[in-house]
């Protein structure tokens, strides 16, 4: 019988003070001075999976600097996310709670910047912080000295920085100006007399791995092994599965494989592009590859631009490690690299994350703390990023509050195992609908077995690890794993309370279906063939399926800046888009990867309400009315099949429609959105644009 501890409970404030008080005195007599207390510089990247790191075992690629702190600190081979997607992860870092408590479930929420996080708590204490690079929040960050963050998710080029004075824009590649940025920071706008926290976070290697100019060519010469599972059909698991959309085969969209030139470019960097991608699409496209043929070149071509994407994350780790020694700081920073969560390279077929499964639920944690972590230590207890908040409160002597949910690691620095420590790790994923249409799931993970309930589908799997660590067996409900099971679902319930998660099926809220208040509206107005109306994250109804139909998609609204999705329906791979992008109304298809899209040539004008309409005929014409009047039109493509991704208003929360400058979110008010399958005639699109 699989047993539990029983021990794992939230402690009282004043024994949870006690690692702190024992950390400082087992340092030197000199770490009594505020001065002396030692840095943290925190270097989190966004969708590194273990697996592409050197020193965690990787078959595809060298990460030197990483692969360095490895060897001169502590590697984590047992650390986990409690949420796999980008912005839960940083605000269950940030908080020291679950997703369900700090508020920040999918990455359509928006974070409480009000909230208590170990920033504001650090430089309550004494320490000067900083914050660079991708945030992802969507509210500004708070609680630090300085910041620079990408908006939104940012591009890999030419990133415009939201600063506390106002937005800043940069020409080069993003991962080596938030380095440069980090640097500055370092060297110049440091204070000398205040130990320092900073945060160096990454936008690579997210989606769609563009290769900074100096990479465009690395791994050419070179096949990357496939993984074993590369060709799985998911079979003896739970039909959620089945119903993903992130295959290798399937869902990679022209911009993800570089058959399409990217936007935003200068003409400089678009030579440099063109000179490496150039000959590499033309042989391609000579060889009209099918079949698993057609994957494997897939495969490669996606993960080569991944690898890319991290050996410059290396190269600025390499750059920041060497300022600490050569600055004499190394001795009293402590170093810590990990990512949001883990990654699909291919594995199962995949890419994206989002799951339980291993290979998105694993984090790489390296730490390095010269005088405290033993150098070449590997660590194998269980661990979260729930852990991170008060790991840094603790090593720097600051209290932790009472109602973080997580364990400091600092006793396992130390070369501790303290007796009480977690024998297993809760998690619950919360966004569908969604990008990749993973189903809502909570679970249980030990050492050796696993739980998971996808309870809107009301399914289970179970798998034992020690087997099967490629998790391609559910063993649920069969009789020798009775006993397991049974205590593992106990182990469920206890953790859900443990970290009071008491209604986990009721975390996000169904959405109302307006669809027939939409219907009454139109009859009004004598409009036919309204289908829905529906707010941002709502269900897809199974009839808002425009595969080779014609569309009219519009609404009032009145924005108060020139950027923002109106409406949005599916994704990089297929999908349309209305929305606004420097001052102008834009209207855009998406049909397998390719982007089709036409613009207004006057800017609308900011705090005044305004009707905006996009229409796709049959024939795949694109046209684009402003107050009932056509503003654009040309040349489009009728949608090939049902978009993946759901309907956005206000937002395009999945993978991107079009190619958008920063920040998706819509900024003002907007009314009366409807769709139609059709072109409305313009007797009628009159009658909406006078509303």
């Amino acid at each position: 019988m699989t047993r539990f501890s029983r021990r794992e409970t939230l402690p009282p404030p004043a024994t949870r003070l006690l690692p702190a008080l024992t950390l400082l005195l087992g340092l030197s007599a000199a770490l009594d001075a505020a001065d002396k207390r030692p840095n943290i510089l925190f270097i989190f990247t966004d969708d590194h999976a273990p697996h592409a790191i050197g020193a965690y075992g990787s078959k595809i690629n060298k990460t030197p600097n990483m692969d360095k702190l490895a060897r001169e600190g502590m590697i984590f081979h047992n650390s986990f996310c409690t949420n796999s997607i980008c912005g839960p992860s940083r605000a269950v870092i940030l908080t020291g709670k679950h997703s369900h408590l700090n508020g920040f479930m999918t990455n359509g929420n928006t974070f409480d910047g009000s909230q208590q996080t170990f920033p504001k708590l650090m430089r309550k204490a004494g320490y000067q912080t900083a914050m660079i690079g991708k945030w992802h929040l969507k509210t500004e960050p708070t609680g630090f000295d300085f910041w620079e963050v990408l908006i939104g998710q940012g591009p890999y080029y030419n990133p415009p920085m939201r600063t506390p004075t106002g937005t800043k824009k940069y020409t080069g590649y993003t991962t080596s100006i938030i380095t440069d940025i980090a640097l500055d920071f370092l060297k110049n706008k440091r204070d000398q007399e205040k130990p320092f926290v900073l945060m160096y976070q990454h936008k690579a290697p997210h989606r769609n791995w563009a290769p900074g100019p100096g990479y465009l060519n690395m791994y050419d010469d070179v096949t990357i092994p496939e993984p074993a599972t590369l060709f799985d059909k998911w079979e003896n698991r739970t039909s959620a599965a089945k119903t993903q959309t992130m295959t290798i085969e399937r869902h990679l969209s022209a911009n993800d494989l570089k058959l399409n030139i990217p936007r935003g470019l200068t003409k400089e960097q678009l030579a440099v592009w063109n000179a490496a991608y150039g000959p590499k699409n033309e042989a391609f496209r000579k060889a009209k590859l099918e079949g698993k043929e057609l994957v494997r070149w897939k495969y490669q071509r996606y993960i080569k631009d991944y690898l890319r994407c991290i050996a410059a994350v290396d190269d600025g780790i390499g750059q920041i490690l060497k300022y600490l020694d050569d600055e004499g700081l190394a001795n009293n920073t402590i170093v810590i690299y990990s990512s949001d969560q883990g990654f699909y390279l291919g594995d199962h077929g995949w890419f994206d994350k989002r799951w339980m499964y291993e290979e998105s639920l694993r984090m790489p944690l390296i730490v390095r703390w010269p005088g405290v972590i033993k150098p070449g230590t590997a660590n194998h207890h269980l661990v979260q990023n729930l852990d991170y908040a008060q790991t840094f409160l603790d090593v720097a002597g600051v209290a932790i509050p009472d109602d973080m949910q997580g364990h400091s690691l600092a006793p396992l620095f130390r070369g501790e195992s303290p007796a009480d420590w977690r024998e297993s790790i809760y998690y619950h994923y919360l966004e569908f609908p969604g990008a990749h249409s993973v189903r809502r799931h909570y679970g249980v993970r030990t050492r050796t077995h696993k739980l998971i309930r996808y309870y809107n589908i009301d399914e289970w799997e179970l798998f034992d690890l020690s087997k099967d660590p490629d998790e391609l067996m559910s063993v649920h409900g069969k009789e020798e794993y009775a006993s397991v099971q049974k205590d593992l679902e106990s182990e469920i319930t206890r953790l859900q309370k443990l970290y009071s998660d008491n209604e986990p099926e009721k975390s996000v809220k169904k959405k109302k279906d307006n669809s027939r208040a939409l219907r009454r509206k139109a009859k009004s107005v004598q409009l036919k063939k309204v289908l829905h109306l529906e707010k941002s994250g709502g269900p897809l109804p199974k009839n808002l399926d425009p595969s080779a139909k014609p569309l009219t998609v519009g609404a009032w609204c009145t924005p108060e800046s020139g950027d923002g999705v109106l409406v949005a329906q599916g994704g990089a791979s297929i999908g349309y888009s209305l929305y606004l992008a420097g001052g102008k109304a834009r209207f855009a298809i998406r049909s397998n990867g390719v982007l089709k899209e036409i613009a207004s040539a006057e800017k609308i004008e900011t705090g005044k309400r305004i009707h905006i309409v996009g229409t796709l005929e049959a024939t795949g014409k694109l046209a684009l009315l402003v107050n009932g009047s056509a503003v654009a039109g040309g040349a489009g493509l009728l949608l090939p099949g049902k978009p993946s991704d759901g309907l956005n208003v206000g937002d395009d929360a999945g993978s991107l429609v079009a190619d958008y400058p920063a920040s998706t979110k819509f900024k003002g008010s907007l009314e009366d959105i409807r769709i139609y399958w059709g072109v409305l005639d313009s007797k009628a699109l009159k009658a909406w644009a006078k509303n």
